[in-house]
């Protein structure tokens, strides 16, 4: 059903949901892939494919835009590859009045230079949304909720492209006091045929 926060019609968030799962969706019948582990595996989605296209990526820019201005966010920050093109994507589509600022996330605070644990201009005083490309166990998510926690922001929620709903993320991440958005959820552990359109998220 259509997300309350959203004006983007339901129509639109399912064809650009599932343009991105298609585009993103790696067989392993196309190439050899596996788990972190080393072990085949029979799909996997990277993301990096559709939102490095300039198509796309400016799409979903202006769709997640929408969303985080429709919460009251105008600061996204991101934690590794997967979430920095989220976060550029969204950063042309602020207005004059209301620009969006972005930052990205270290691991650790930086030895030299400016010696940063989060990169770029975010205000302190306004809260931030995470943004990820996917949302599975939760866990890199509630990590980089602690370091800018612990970097004195206020984490708002999270923003996400897929949510693979068995591996219960989303109750991690609400049991944190956040609120989570996804464009396309992923309900099969086995099967990367079954992916649902949802406004209301994950």
């Amino acid at each position: 059903m259509p997300n309350d926060h959203s004006t983007v019609p339901e129509s639109a968030l399912a064809k650009l949901g599932h343009t991105l799962y298609q585009r993103a969706l790696v067989r392993r019948e196309d190439e050899s892939i596996t788990d972190p582990r080393g072990q085949p595996i029979g799909w996997l989605l990277d993301t990096r494919t559709p939102m490095l296209d300039g198509d796309v990526f400016a799409e979903a820019g202006a769709v997640l835009a929408e969303r985080l201005r429709a919460r009251g966010i105008d600061q996204v920050a991101g934690f590794g590859y997967g979430a920095f093109p989220l976060v550029t994507a969204v950063l042309p589509h602020g207005t004059a009045e209301r620009p969006f600022r972005g930052g990205f996330i270290r691991e650790r605070r930086k030895a030299y230079g400016r010696r940063r644990l989060v990169e770029g201009p975010l205000d302190r005083s306004k809260p931030v949304a995470l943004m990820d490309d996917i949302l599975n166990s939760g866990r890199s998510a509630a990590r980089a909720a602690s370091l800018l926690r612990s970097d004195g922001f206020e984490v708002a929620g999270v923003v996400t492209l897929f949510n693979f709903t068995w591996s219960g993320g989303r109750a991690r991440l609400e049991a944190e006091g956040l609120w989570v958005e996804s464009l396309l959820e992923l309900n099969l552990r086995e099967s990367a045929r079954s992916a649902t359109a949802s406004g209301d998220t994950v």
